[in-house]
């Protein structure tokens, strides 16, 4: 189920790539859906495109 104020959508994603993103998650102690979305954000930041503190959270918690 989806956190209250999150978007839901389906993602097709070749499977080797998930089963990395599985392990890097297990490895960091998050959900595979955190990893990706901790991913996403590390990402924009790389490009100067992050969000604002207030809406970006990204304290490295498990979710």
């Amino acid at each position: 189920m989806a956190s209250p104020g999150k978007k839901s959508f389906p993602l097709r994603i070749d499977p080797i790539l998930w089963e990395q993103i599985e392990r890097l998650a297990a490895q960091e102690l998050r959900s595979a859906n955190a990893q990706v979305e901790y991913l996403l954000r590390e990402a924009l930041r790389a490009r100067g495109r992050a969000q604002s503190r207030s809406k970006d959270r990204d304290d490295g918690a498990p979710g």
